[in-house]
């Protein structure tokens, strides 16, 4: 925590492909080792992939899958008294869109296909159709913190 005031929000520029500032947090977040040039080869060839299957626009799609798998609550762990309890929570809008974003790619290097951009491809249709590993880990997260709605008014 910074001692003196909180630090303002870094505003990413759109990519060029798309204008979009969800395909540069996709691109950021595919980036492993600096090594963007690849990271956007795959997000390009998956969108692209997405196209091609489903006759739709990519961005919409896209858009649809991050908004599908975002989640509205979510728990954390506080200490009260000396035991662990896990209290729901409303999730702030930047990570809403942080969460979707990873447990999309998190689904999609789980999968089984060949490439990146096609497995990234597979779970983007999967979430946009309300379904997939991303769209389950969202409902799990919901469900947690139906349960435990019963130390909700141990927030702070």
């Amino acid at each position: 925590m910074p001692r003196r005031r909180r630090p303002e929000k870094r505003v990413l520029p759109p990519d060029p492909k798309y204008k979009s500032v969800l395909v540069t947090k996709f691109i950021n977040n595919i980036m492993k080792r600096g090594k963007k040039s690849l990271a956007e080869r795959i997000l390009y060839s998956a969108l692209d992939i997405v196209k091609e299957r489903t006759k739709k626009d990519p961005l919409e799609l896209l858009e649809t899958a991050v908004n599908n798998v975002k989640p509205t609550l979510e728990v954390r762990s506080r200490r009260i008294g000396g035991a662990n309890y896990q209290v729901p929570t409303e999730v702030n809008p930047r990570r809403q869109i942080a969460l979707s974003i990873r447990w999309i790619l998190t689904a999609a290097r789980n999968r089984s296909e060949h490439s990146m951009a096609e497995k990234l491809a597979s779970e983007l249709i999967a979430a946009s159709r309300k379904e997939g590993a991303s769209f389950k880990k969202k409902e799990d997260t919901h469900r947690m913190a139906e349960a435990n709605r019963a130390f909700a008014h141990f927030k702070w």
